[in-house]
């Protein structure tokens, strides 16, 4: 390879490197991208990335916020592009999680995913037998479908902002109630779950040491602070929410406990339990009355309860005695 072809190859490498970094949305830097690039090995001055990004610019849709320091990004319109190419078993995927997402996420984050779900169609759009597939396939949520509270999308952007670089928040919060006055909160992040169509962050506030958790639509406003997020000594996520925190917990007072669960149903019914298993320890027995027994360890939560009330008389035993009057318990209106 002849010196001038060489020279040609590492440019081209170094302006893909470049282009890869930046961002659709904010602004980066000519030095942070710097600062990322020898990170990588690649040894690159202020000027030659300057001189590379009005070369990019040139042929592909990134602008320059025209500022000192001057910051560089993607155009709002700019397609997103897929090297290697989306293959159609991969576009295909992207449009059924489309699909399914809808019924779960709100919709400023279902807006996040647009370019990825509009890449996935322009892959496909030439490929009719994969579009009459598409077609044919629908998912339906197994309970009763809602739709997904709106997420303030500036707060929301903060937040996710301020989990990742592990910062502390300041928040106007409203609780439940509208009338419920909004509070200023400093909060210091620490996950996020997401329980049916609601995603909650997972926090502490800065006067509190207790975990607490706040609805991300029900944020004002946020705003990431400079200050370090204050973390409670071996904070465990899994841990956390195995505990019923979330509200699962049949007992508030008690932590959730694993039960030996035992349900006795006919032959016909038990057939769900064969392809969707409750646990991995989960065995079926046939009874001499021609019923199956269904034992799996399971946590024992307000959830379990609820979920096994949905089968009604299909069940006709359940064991233990104290799940049982749980589920057959009719509340008071």
């Amino acid at each position: 390879m002849s010196s001038q072809e060489k020279e040609t190859s590492n440019s081209l490498y170094r302006q893909w490197q470049i282009l890869s970094r930046l961002p659709s949305g904010k602004w980066i830097g000519t030095r942070e991208l710097q600062e990322s690039l020898v990170r990588e090995g690649i040894d690159i001055s202020l000027r030659t990335i300057q001189r590379d990004l009005n070369q990019i610019a040139q042929r592909f849709p990134i602008e320059s916020s025209k500022t000192s320091p001057q910051g560089w990004r993607w155009r709002a319109d700019a397609p997103i592009q897929s090297l290697p190419h989306m293959t159609s078993s991969q576009a295909v995927t992207f449009m059924m999680v489309e699909e399914h997402l809808k019924h779960l996420l709100p919709p400023s984050l279902i807006e996040e995913m647009n370019p990825w779900f509009e890449l996935a169609r322009r892959s496909l759009s030439t490929q009719n037998n994969v579009r009459q597939w598409i077609n044919r396939v629908r998912i339906v949520p197994a309970s009763q479908p809602l739709i997904p509270p709106v997420v303030e999308k500036n707060s929301q952007q903060a937040i996710y902002e301020g989990l990742l670089q592990d910062k502390q928040l300041e928040c106007i919060y409203q609780r439940r109630s509208i009338q419920s006055e909004e509070k200023t909160y400093i909060l210091n992040p620490l996950a996020l779950v997401q329980k049916g169509a609601v995603i909650y962050l997972v926090c502490t506030r800065h006067d509190k040491t207790d975990i607490q958790t706040f609805a991300l639509h029900r944020f004002k406003s946020a705003a990431v602070l400079n200050s370090r997020a204050l973390h409670p000594v071996n904070f465990d996520i899994d841990a956390y929410i195995e505990s019923g925190a979330l509200g699962f917990r049949v007992d508030f007072n008690q932590p959730t406990e694993n039960i030996e669960l035992k349900l006795t149903m006919n032959e016909q019914e038990a057939g769900f339990f064969e392809e969707s298993q409750l646990s991995l320890d989960q065995q079926m027995q046939k009874q001499e009355d021609g019923s199956v027994l269904i034992s799996a360890t399971v946590p024992y939560t307000s959830q379990l309860v609820w979920w096994l009330r949905s089968f009604g008389k299909r069940i006709m035993h359940i064991e233990p005695e104290n799940v049982a009057k749980a589920v057959q318990q009719i509340e008071s209106p």
